[in-house]
């Protein structure tokens, strides 16, 4: 399983149910890497998608323990064994968590590549992600170019798991 998120300099991911940063290189790659794949995330991380709608062209899961929640167009799982279960079903390198902060923190064991764009930037954050720099089973693999929009500086990586 993979995950895919975009942080700050102190792994910020997000202020008041809303991402940090708009910027549409950054969601092109999002989108590429998660197109016709299997995207796992929170009730409200659901919430929060354009028009609060499941995401095209994805086969999309939410992870709530709301037993009684049902979402037209997504699978809802109320416990991560049974997501355990579900995601059998698929290649495990076509499964991105896409979060929020909980679903990250909890899912992170059994993620073995993270796709990580780094903006070095400090707005503002509620939420966050665990720091994987500080974590000696993440490596970096790959690290692109930096880039810049609107004089924001980002960089993307992929992270993988050392066993």
């Amino acid at each position: 399983m993979n995950l895919i998120v975009a942080v700050t300099e102190n792994w910020g991911i997000g202020c008041e149910n809303k991402l940090l940063f708009r910027v549409s290189e950054d969601q092109r790659y999002f989108k590429s890497m998660t197109s016709g794949k299997v995207v796992v995330m929170g009730h409200n991380t659901f919430k929060s998608l354009p028009g609060g709608r499941p995401l095209k062209n994805r086969k999309n899961i939410v992870l709530s323990r709301d037993v009684a929640l049902s979402i037209e167009g997504v699978t809802v799982c109320n416990s991560i064994e049974q997501l355990l279960t579900l995601i059998k079903n698929y290649d495990m390198s076509n499964v991105y968590v896409i979060g929020g902060e909980a679903i990250y923190t909890a899912l992170l064991p059994y993620c073995n590549k993270a796709y990580i764009t780094k903006f070095q930037a400090m707005p503002s954050a509620d939420t966050f992600f665990p720091n994987v720099d500080e974590m000696p089973e993440w490596e970096v693999m790959e690290e692109h170019m930096q880039m810049e929009y609107d004089g924001l500086r980002y960089k993307f990586y992929v992270y993988e798991r050392r066993f």
